[in-house]
């Protein structure tokens, strides 16, 4: 059986041809599942697919109508995908449940002290041989407040890191994890987080109950010198609520791996072509934000584990077993 895997990034594809070796053939493509992409998978009964392609009704229909029957999405996130439809047109959907959440929490940090010390100012300066500091100054996070918001695995790798760094720290979740207790985590409500926070991240899912979390009333409960950091969905937060804070001189710094309106730009190059989003261009004009495009995950680490954990998913699938990671069961099951 030939597998076909969309949005495979290049360091990405022999992981996956290794792992697939002696099962079944894959075949990479670097372009992401869409509508106009999906005649492609005509005849492929297994598509492997990304967190940034488009899964939506009409997608998934098309796969359904040329013969696909399973869906083995490379990512924890599935927010990308109609799970409804899915179900309701016999497509079996299974995703990766874990991989090392020390990827996110450590990337989450690098963010985070990244703003706080000015560490892209001050290396775009010594490549011009500006050797002055202005502008450059930070603060020491000991002794400084953190406030995590999601605290499962993620949540509690950057937990542990912020303890380490002698850091208070503020948690909020719908369950306690007594791991984070353990470490002197102090659960209180979303709003006191915000306002007692001098460093806030976001590891929680994306879900209508959690769409903009961070909203304009959010941010205006944060402290004026605070320092924001999403390394876990863009929207989590409203983009343009932010962009209002970032104007009127808030934050210290803000560090996002993340976009809410990420899907079409994240992962391509689009550096020859007109900006056509408004509210990103004007985002990454603020000196005290960092974007990146969506890597956190992305060390040999994870990825390793995500096409492993793949792997195990189609082979499942073939053998009609089902596992944790089944999000819609064949219809057999």
């Amino acid at each position: 059986m030939e597998i076909l895997a969309f949005g495979v990034q290049v360091d990405e594809k022999p992981l996956l041809e290794k792992a697939f070796a002696g099962h079944h053939d894959i075949r990479c493509l670097d372009v992401f599942l869409n509508e106009d992409t999906a005649p492609i998978a005509v005849g492929r009964e297994i598509v492997c697919t990304s967190v940034n392609c488009e899964l939506g009704s009409r997608v998934l229909r098309t796969l359904a109508a040329g013969g696909t029957r399973m869906l083995a999405q490379r990512s924890t996130g599935f927010n990308n995908i109609d799970l409804p439809v899915a179900e309701g047109i016999g497509l079996t959907v299974a995703r990766v449940s874990y991989y090392s959440p020390y990827s996110v929490a450590e990337f989450a940090w690098t963010l985070a002290m990244a703003v706080n010390r000015r560490i892209v100012r001050a290396g775009n300066r010594t490549r011009d041989f500006d050797f002055r500091l202005d502008g450059l100054m930070g603060r020491d996070m000991h002794g400084r407040t953190a406030g995590v918001l999601g605290t499962g695995k993620i949540g509690e790798a950057f937990t542990r890191i912020a303890h380490g760094f002698g850091m208070r720290l503020l948690g909020w979740d719908v369950v306690e994890n007594p791991a984070c207790v353990a470490l002197g985590l102090q659960y209180v409500s979303k709003e006191e987080l915000l306002t007692r926070s001098d460093l806030v991240s976001l590891h929680v899912p994306l879900m209508p109950e959690t769409t903009h979390l961070i909203d304009a009333t959010a941010l205006r409960a944060m402290k004026d010198d605070a320092v924001l950091v999403n390394s876990s969905r863009g929207g989590l937060i409203d983009t343009q609520a932010l962009v209002t804070e970032l104007r009127a001189g808030r934050f210290t710094g803000v560090g996002l791996d993340v976009y809410e309106a990420e899907a079409g730009l994240f992962f391509l190059d689009k550096s020859l072509e007109p900006v056509e989003d408004d509210t990103l261009a004007r985002l990454v004009t603020f000196p005290n934000v960092l974007v990146t495009s969506h890597q956190a995950y992305y060390t040999a680490d994870a990825v390793t584990q995500i096409v492993d954990a793949t792997v195990r998913n189609v082979l499942d699938y073939t053998a009609g077993r089902r596992s944790e990671n089944v999000l819609v069961p064949r219809p057999t099951d």
